[in-house]
């Protein structure tokens, strides 16, 4: 039976195996690595089927610039399922686990860079209709989800993920 989760401290090598096994190189794995080690795993949730870790999804914090206190938003990324694992509903799973634990830790709103028709599902929309730009100059892949209703009302910006994501350009 798959258990969702958060995150343990003894959980590292077995989060880095997955997303090893799920990505042609090993940047996602040192992106997880470098978001923990630097203590910017907002959210981390590994689905662990008979004991084994099969699947994670890491949320880290995102700013708007110019600069708004006022809101604390989350970036989606990486999530990662075991390819034997895969198109089983495993990293939906992870997805929703994940917002809802971003909603109980009072996010106001969550990007994501993906295909649109998966995201949608989890009720993101183009985050450019909400007024928000990214860093890498992305339209249609760029998405978001209000967290708490409201919450991006008036808000107009670029989104920044943290400098760990820098890791992932090289």
């Amino acid at each position: 039976m798959l258990h969702i989760r958060p995150e343990h401290a003894a959980d590292a090598a077995g989060i880095r195996d997955v997303h090893i096994a799920a990505f042609p190189t090993g940047a996602e794995a040192r992106l997880v690595d470098a978001l923990r080690s630097n203590r910017n795993a907002s959210v981390s949730l590994v689905a662990v089927l008979e004991e084994r870790i099969v699947g994670h999804v890491l949320f880290s914090p995102v700013s708007i610039e110019p600069k708004i206190s006022s809101v604390r938003g989350v970036g989606l990324a990486p999530v990662a399922v075991r390819p034997e694992y895969q198109r089983q509903g495993i990293g939906a799973h992870l997805i929703e686990q994940g917002i809802d634990h971003c909603r109980r830790a009072a996010f106001d709103f969550m990007v994501v860079l993906g295909q649109p028709r998966y995201y949608r599902r989890f009720s993101c929309r183009r985050a450019f209709s909400a007024g928000l730009t990214n860093e890498y100059g992305m339209d249609e892949a760029f998405m978001v989800l209000e967290l708490q209703p409201g919450s991006l009302r008036g808000i107009r910006g670029l989104v920044r993920y943290g400098a760990e994501f820098s890791m992932l350009e090289t």
